[in-house]
């Protein structure tokens, strides 16, 4: 009698539940609106993504007068008039009109926090709840993910949106599996882990069936655009959807930072600077940035002036705040606190006037997937030091026009021989280099951006009623 009635309870319980998610999903299909919907529930991360989030609603709004679009936040601040100037201040990029925005109040089930152990796995189921939240209070015709939250696509399709995305990342990758199993400790690989085989195939096996899931989620997207052909290369092989994958490359200030701020390439001679521009984040690799630095100092030459770091970056949330910390303490027990600068949450004119006076700029992230802040150095005429992976060596830093263009690095001795060899460059080989740099970095102007991002939509959003 008892085994009855708990099975009675939890059939009772079950069918409530399907019920209440049949009743959402018809509900939110009867009442979509005519609208771009854009899943972004963090628009104040100042980083690359959220340069693709806002002239993404530039194309939209060029493209499709006749659809509103409307941005999903957990930003609690965040309102329509307040978007619009942070997408100018912070980008440089004016909108038509302010966007919708609609507020989530569930984020903190996407945030890595909650999820000490299995975060990938839980930050995706914990997106496919935040996506019920923000398509249950407002379902768009179009559902446009701009953060990388593939597993809410299927919900998406259930609500009957068209989905499109813009992927700047894979979550797994190929080479995250490679990297487990040959053992190799990272930011993503515990040294613990990555010292047991036993671990170590367990990790795979979680990998491998994540991987799996991944792919199949990914395959709901009636568009996916990538940014990259080192991201193209390992969507295509996770979701196979390539008839439905385009790559088109991100957004980057190229023209505002060769003719509208008509930047020089001849720079302050007296204390040449390093500018190192990325997000305050384990996977760019600051502490890197500053061991080679030091090396580099500390083989100077005795007749070079000796140069500065400067880091510019913005910081998340506090376990940025740590990071940023431990790395003001880092330059303190290297005696180079009068070497390194920290610029935290910068304005875009601000970083306009950091990138003009820098002779190089360097970048640490293994497997970034683009790689847009070296597409900056090259146009703001700063040499870029890059690492020898993914998006940068695929992409940007190539020769153009039988020029180099830029250094390539892994290790941090190679980081300051690449450091080394530019302090050392006569002024001429520096220009020379310089204005090859800036020629290239042209292939990613934003106005190319708008050309590929509206000729990949087209298909999908149809011609406006």
């Amino acid at each position: 009698m008892t085994n009855e009635v708990v099975w009675c309870l939890i059939s009772g319980s079950v069918a409530i539940i399907l019920s209440y998610i049949s009743v959402s999903i018809i509900k939110g299909r009867s009442n979509r609106r005519r609208v771009v919907g854009f899943f972004h529930p963090y628009t104040n991360d100042g980083g690359g993504g959220e340069r693709v989030l806002w002239c993404a609603v530039k194309a939209i709004q060029e493209e499709r007068s006749d659809l509103d679009c409307v941005v999903y936040t957990g930003d609690h601040d965040a309102s329509p008039d307040s978007l619009m100037a942070r997408a100018v201040h912070r980008f440089g990029v004016k909108l038509l009109c302010p966007p919708k925005v609609v507020h989530l109040h569930k984020r903190k089930w996407i945030e890595e926090t909650m999820y000490p152990r299995f975060t990938m796995i839980g930050q995706s189921l914990g997106s496919v709840y935040l996506s019920w939240e923000a398509l249950c209070k407002y379902t768009p015709l179009y559902y446009f993910d701009t953060s990388g939250y593939a597993f809410t696509y299927p919900v998406a399709r259930l609500f009957g949106c068209k989905v499109i995305c813009y992927t700047h990342y894979p979550t797994i990758s190929l080479d995250m599996i490679s990297r487990v199993e040959g053992q190799n400790s990272m930011y993503n690989n515990d040294a613990l882990i990555a010292k047991s085989t036993w671990l170590s195939l367990c990790k795979v096996i979680y990998y491998r069936l994540f991987a799996w899931m991944y792919g199949t989620v990914g395959s709901f997207a009636h568009l996916a655009m990538v940014n990259s052909s080192w991201t193209q290369s390992h969507i295509e092989s996770l979701w196979r959807i390539p008839e439905r994958t385009k790559r088109v490359y991100p957004p980057c200030d190229t023209s505002g930072l060769q003719f509208k701020q008509a930047l020089p390439l001849e720079r302050p001679s007296s204390s040449p600077a390093i500018i190192s521009v990325a997000q305050f984040r384990p996977e760019k690799a600051h502490t890197l940035q500053l061991m080679a630095f030091s090396v580099a100092v500390r083989n100077l030459d005795a007749d070079l002036p000796r140069p500065k770091l400067q880091f510019v970056g913005s910081c998340r949330n506090e376990f940025d705040e740590e990071r940023l910390q431990n790395l003001k303490d880092k330059a303190i027990q290297l005696k180079l606190e009068g070497d390194v600068e920290f610029h935290k949450n910068v304005m875009y004119r601000d970083l306009v006037g950091l990138l003009g006076v820098a002779v190089a700029g360097i970048h640490g992230m293994i497997d970034e997937h683009f790689g847009i802040s070296v597409v900056e150095y090259m146009a703001a005429g700063a040499i870029p030091i890059a690492n020898n992976s993914a998006g940068p060596k695929m992409d940007i830093v190539l020769e153009e026009d039988g020029r180099q263009t830029g250094f390539l690095a892994q290790t941090m001795e190679e980081y300051a021989d690449a450091i080394l060899k530019i302090l050392r460059m006569p002024e001429t080989e520096r220009l020379e280099m310089a204005a090859a740099a800036r020629r290239r970095a042209g292939r990613f102007s934003e106005q190319r951006f708008y050309e590929d991002f509206k000729a990949a939509v087209r298909p999908v959003l149809g011609k406006a009623s």
